[in-house]
């Protein structure tokens, strides 16, 4: 069993008077994937800003060692800095890393030391999201936070992104928070799951323990058809 890393105790969330999080209590494992899952607005992306300090809330947040914290927000795409005239390099510099480091990063996301030169916003929707995951590697995180990480990208391409980021999230021993409303990379990419809901249904714990055709029905409030990714 992993050290608890943090431990989230009554957290409340309340935006323009509105209620967006009541009570939520959940832990995070050192070394944990935890996929934290929901439709649209049920509070995913409120909630990783709360835990990274960006809004407002009640409750604890105990962290039990020290986080080094990457977070790839959500919304960056190379449609967003197509009108800039950014290289990957200049992308680079904008968070102060030397040339010779971003070179030990390009390979770990499958890209060469050609890409450097090239206008970040005329990458591929694959490439981009890469670069990102190279570019939030760069701070040497213990813990990433990432908000919707492949929305850029298509199917194929968002599979890609998920096994480069579970094999180094295996390689270098990190803790991933990741926020998803997609059910299909719950099982191959997460150890947790965290379950976040418009009605108030919450759940948390191993997917396949948890997961059932019920708590989905609660969570979305529908009939949901769990498709399991073909990897596993």
């Amino acid at each position: 069993m992993s050290e608890t890393l943090l431990e989230v105790k009554d957290l409340t969330v309340t935006l323009d008077n509105a209620p967006i999080l009541s009570g939520l209590n959940f832990s995070v494992g050192e070394g944990e994937f935890l996929t934290i899952l929901g439709p649209n607005g049920s509070g995913k992306t409120v909630l990783l800003k709360s835990l990274l300090g960006l809004l407002p809330h009640g409750g604890e947040m105990l962290w039990h060692k020290k986080p080094r914290v990457g977070y790839l927000p959500q919304g960056l795409s190379q449609m967003s800095v197509r009108d800039l005239p950014l290289t990957v390099k200049d992308f680079f510099s904008l968070k102060k890393v030397k040339e010779e480091d971003v070179m030990r990063y390009l390979p770990l996301v499958g890209l060469g030391s050609g890409v450097m030169n090239k206008k970040a916003g005329y990458l591929s929707g694959g490439e981009f999201q890469r670069m990102l995951v190279a570019w939030v590697l760069a701070s040497e995180p213990n813990i990433l936070f990432l908000d919707e990480p492949t929305t850029a990208v298509d199917i194929a391409g968002g599979e890609t992104i998920y096994s480069l980021l579970k094999d180094i999230w295996q390689k270098r021993k990190l803790t991933i928070l990741n926020v998803t409303h997609d059910l299909n990379i719950v099982y191959a990419h997460s150890t947790h799951v965290l379950c976040l809901s418009r009605f108030g249904h919450r759940c948390y714990g191993v997917p396949k323990e948890i997961l059932t055709p019920t708590v989905l029905n609660d969570i979305y409030g529908a009939d949901v058809r769990f498709y399991t990714h073909k990897g596993v």
